[in-house]
Formats: structure tokens, sequence, C-alpha cells
């Protein structure tokens, strides 16, 4: 059997942390069992979809390197969907009903104050053939429902959450079309997953009550259904269920500095009890996937551990990785020099302006006399090799300085600052001709 998943996104809206994790985890196990990653786009709500979300969702897949094998629209389908309709409609399976939304609430109100569960009562089915006509005729459009097996169990082996059974009794009929003809998610959903050859759907634990009703619509329509996997929610960094991460995608990450593989890495393991480590190539969490690692405690997001992992891994990233990212005229010598005191590549730019300068040098009045010895030692010395150590060896012979005190004032003078990239490899970047412009502590900006 060749493995089929799918990412099924609604192009309402731009992705969130929950959708990327679970497009990853599903382009993940498909990588990782030699098969197909599906991208379907489930368009059939035409008010609230947009042409541009759609962009949005491939463009930032493709950020993440999720790229699918193939791609499908639901509202291309529609053809499809009324032909199976038709065939649930004629087995029975699927009837009409007229209730007003005000009258199903009714019921469920009716019903809890009984202390009963609010289950659809199938009152629709009572209607004789006149009654439905009389309704039409006074204009009364019908929803239609999905009529469950009562005696069928429901019961399916999940791979995350084990053993699964449901009872068709507790569960409404739902609604899978609106009475002006549009599509609810529930039935096309698993016409399309028969019809694409979906062997395994993987998505939140909140869609477990969604699947059992689907496994009966798999059923009617005589298909094979898919193996389902059900993770553990998103929580915030406080533990609890977090709006926030509904807002929470690839723009803002992008926005922050954040790198594509921090985000794979991070969510490729949250839930396990794997570590966490910051992998830039993808391969071993490839590799290293299966759903037998992931827990049903919820998976705690923390934005900040998110922001360690891509400093980490920005610190792997070689000059051709980032190149198109960096300032004009900063190679690759300046890149190494100044990657490791990096969170994000756009800092790049900061050091480089420390580089190119002008910048305002840092003297105490007691350095003075020191930093002027600096500026005659390096118009003098040879500036080939490492001109860092032989600058810090003069210096420390004619003046007796040492630790501190020798290093600390050439630092504030070269670079304006009391931290940063390691001296030996920044120096040569700042050249000769400006090092001595920034040690002579009469010429101001440097």
């Amino acid at each position: 059997m060749t493995v089929v998943t799918r990412f099924a996104p609604s192009p309402t809206g731009r992705l969130h942390v929950g959708n990327i994790r679970a497009a990853l985890h599903n382009w993940l196990f498909a990588r990782a069992s030699g098969g197909r990653f599906l991208l379907r786009i489930d368009d059939t709500d035409a008010a609230r979809s947009e042409e541009a979300f759609v962009d949005a969702i491939r463009a930032d897949l493709a950020w993440l390197g999720l790229t699918p094998d193939a791609e499908v629209r639901q509202s291309a389908r529609f053809d499809l969907y009324e032909a199976r309709f038709a065939e649930l409609r004629a087995a029975g399976r699927v009837y009409p009903a007229y209730e007003t939304t005000q009258e199903l609430d009714l019921k469920r109100k009716i019903q809890l104050g009984r202390g009963l569960p609010p289950v659809y009562d199938r009152a629709a089915l009572a209607l004789s053939d006149s009654d439905r006509a009389a309704m039409e005729a006074d204009g009364v459009r019908p929803h239609w429902r999905f009529r469950l097996d009562h005696d069928a169990p429901i019961t399916w082996d999940d791979l995350i959450r084990g053993p699964q059974k449901f009872d068709a009794h507790a569960m409404s009929d739902p609604v899978i079309r609106r009475a002006d003809g549009t599509w609810l998610y529930m039935l096309p959903s698993a016409i399309d997953d028969l019809d694409l050859g979906i062997t395994h759907v993987v998505r939140g634990e909140d869609h477990v009550s969604n699947t059992a009703l689907q496994l009966q619509m798999f059923e009617a329509m005589g298909g094979e259904p898919p193996r389902f996997a059900h993770e553990a929610l998103l929580t915030g960094a406080e533990g609890k269920l977090s709006k926030r991460l509904g807002s929470l995608g690839v723009d803002h990450f992008r926005d922050v500095g954040i790198e594509p593989q921090a985000i794979r890495a991070l969510l490729a393991r949250l839930g396990t009890s794997d570590p966490v480590e910051p992998l830039a190539d993808i391969a071993p969490l490839i590799a290293g996937f299966d759903f037998a690692r992931f827990g049903r405690a919820p998976a705690r997001f923390d934005e900040g551990e998110l922001a360690q992992v891509s400093a980490r891994i920005v610190h792997q990233l070689g000059f051709d990785a980032v190149a198109d990212r960096l300032p004009g005229g900063m190679d690759a010598a300046a890149w190494e020099a100044v990657r490791p005191n990096l969170s994000t590549v756009a800092e790049a730019a900061n050091w480089w302006r420390v580089i190119e300068g002008p910048i305002v040098p840092q003297v105490a009045d007691e350095d003075r006399g020191y930093l002027a010895e600096a500026a005659r030692v390096t118009g003098a010395m040879d500036w080939a090799g490492d001109p860092w150590h032989a600058l810090t060896a003069a210096l420390k012979e004619t003046t007796g300085r040492k630790g501190k005190a020798l290093f600390l004032p050439l630092r504030l003078a070269l670079t304006g600052l009391d931290h940063g990239p390691d001296m030996a490899a920044l120096l040569p970047l700042i050249g000769r001709e400006r090092a001595a412009r920034r040690l002579d502590v009469g010429d101001g900006n440097a």
C-alpha cells in the first residue's frame, strides 16, 4: 500500500501554528513512508473563501519546504459530490429536514432542561410526502442530514489515541448540506478521501467525533476508510489553550526572523518525548517520525523556545543560504564573523554597519593615550595574517596592559560596543584605515 496523506485547509484566512503542525506531520509521515502528500483546498464556502488565501497557503507551505505532490480543489469537484449525494439519498442514508435554527435551538434547550443529551430527534423522518410537499409549497427549503446506523458500533484503532468507540445512538444525524444547497465539511471530505485514495488522516483531537460520523459515511459509500491519527491540541506557554495560537502564522514567524527549519524542528517533536533539536536538515525529522512517539497530553508551544531553536539554526547556516538576505557588500567572511552573535539573519545588518561605519567610538579619558598608541601601532604593523593578535601583543609589550584593560578599550573604540563578534574575525573586516581612524580619539565619528 502506498501511503497517501492530505492537508486540507480552508482558504478563509492565513495558516496558523496548529495548521502548520498538521501540514508538517502529514508531510513527514508521507515522506517517512515513501508515500505522497496532497494539498486539498477546501473552498466549498464560496462566500468566505478568497483566492489571496489560496496563494498564501501555497507560499507558506513552500517557505516551510512542505511541497505537495499534487493539489486538488473542492470547488472543482461538485459534480462528484452531487453523484455521491444522489446515491446516498437513494439508499435512504440522506434525508431532508425542515426545522429552522430557532426550532432546533429550542429542542436542544428542552432536552438539556430534562437532563437529556441534545441529540436530534429525527422528527423529519416522520414526515409524510404530503407534509414535505406542503412545507416546500410554503417556501420552506430543507437542509439535509446523513442518517446514522444506530445498530452499527463505531470503533477504530487510532494511531495516537488507541482503541476508540462511539455510540451512534448518542450522536445527532449530522447536517451535510445547507438549505441553500451549499456543502458542509463532513460529506465532501469523506468523498474526497475515498476518491483520492487517502490512506491516513492526521488531524487534531477536536475532530475525533467527526471521525466517528465519517466512518459511517465511508461504510455507506462502500469504501475502505483511511486510518486516523488524532493529535493532542497545542497549548500556549502558560499551559492553557490560547487564542493567540490562532494568530501565530507563517507571516508572523517570517516577520520576526524565525527560520523555517526551526518551525519544522520544533513542531515535528512537540507532543513527543523526543528532544527538540536545532536540525537544519529535515532528513532526521523524516527518519524519526513515528506516531507511537506522540502522547495524549496537550502539546505546549512556547514561542520563546522556537526563537532559541531558530537562533541555533542561524548559527549553522552557510553564506549561500542567506546571501540574498544580507546587506549589499557583505561577503562570506563577514557572515562567518558575525554569525555566532546573531539571533536572526536580519541582525547581520547591524554588525555590517559596525564594520562599515560610521560609528561613534566609546573612549574613556584615561584610555586616550593608550588608544593613541594603538593607532600608531596599527599604522606601522604588518596587517597580513592575524592583525588583532598582532596589535594586542604589541600593545601588551609597549604599555604593560593585559586582560580587560588591554582588550575592552580597543573593542569600544573600534566598534562602539562592549560586546560582539570575536575581534580577531572582525578587525580584518574593519580594515587598517578605518581601524586607525577609530583609534585616533581626536577624530570624532569614524
